[in-house]
């Protein structure tokens, strides 16, 4: 009997100390679903509501003291602009779900660290995270990208790149990068204009749009070549009208 009795006590022991384990694991499991359906809603809602400034557009006005911003809609933009930004940032924009995977491979196979983020997961960090290289930044990127495609027509992940991409120091989004170099509004950019916009996107704050140097010029007839040969070819369909 004392053997049985000291079996039923180690066995409600045992109960009892899984109990608050258990009930870690239950709140654990809702807290993460509550904070996924928090992050679905916010980013259905930004398909038709402009997102707030970025994190790094505050970190940016903080430390001038101000930045231009002015958000334009994908009507107020010459058809030009998107066409050169998918040329140099993301030429299978049409053809991918988020990741470009043959992208991925070529830069794993040559060690490059550009050349596999899309602009899917540009607008993802831009808009959502923060700028730096670090793996729990890009887990988050990895894990929201396929929310914003399933979400946001892909012209939509252009205008939004467009209004919250940096041209230069302080200058953030189409518009106000239009004025800043060229006196001229988004609407009234040309070909050559937007591309040099374009080969400015990776390093905004070493190079000049408006002043370009050598190496910049043949980036951008670079990008005016394959803008029209995405427009020949059909990969800029999903995101003209």
């Amino acid at each position: 009997m004392a053997k049985k009795a000291r079996k039923s006590s180690t066995r409600r022991r045992g109960k009892a100390g899984g109990q608050p384990l258990t009930a870690l694991r239950r709140w654990g499991f809702r807290l993460a679903m509550i904070t996924l359906l928090i992050v679905v809603g916010v980013i259905a809602g930004h398909r038709v509501i402009e997102p707030p400034r970025t994190f790094y557009m505050g970190q940016e006005e903080r430390r001038l003291g101000g930045i231009s911003h002015d958000w334009v809609p994908m009507a107020g933009v010459a058809p030009v602009t998107a066409r050169a930004l998918v040329a140099a940032e993301d030429a299978n924009f049409c053809r991918h779900w988020g990741f470009d995977m043959s992208a991925i491979r070529d830069a794993v196979a040559s060690g490059s660290r550009r050349g596999a983020s899309t602009l899917s997961q540009q607008v993802v960090k831009n808009v959502y995270l923060w700028h730096g290289r670090n793996w729990g930044r890009k887990a988050l990127e990895a894990l929201m990208t396929p929310i914003v495609e399933a979400f946001w027509p892909k012209r939509r992940i252009v205008e939004v790149y467009l209004n919250v991409a940096e041209f230069d120091t302080g200058v953030f989004g189409i518009e106000a990068a239009a004025q800043h170099y060229f006196g001229v509004s988004a609407a009234d950019l040309s070909a050559v204009q937007a591309a040099r916009l374009a080969a400015v996107l990776p390093d905004p704050k070493g190079r000049s749009a408006s002043q370009p140097s050598a190496w910049l010029r043949g980036r951008a007839a670079d990008i005016l070549d394959g803008a029209a040969t995405i427009a020949r070819d059909g990969r800029a369909a999903c995101f003209e009208d």
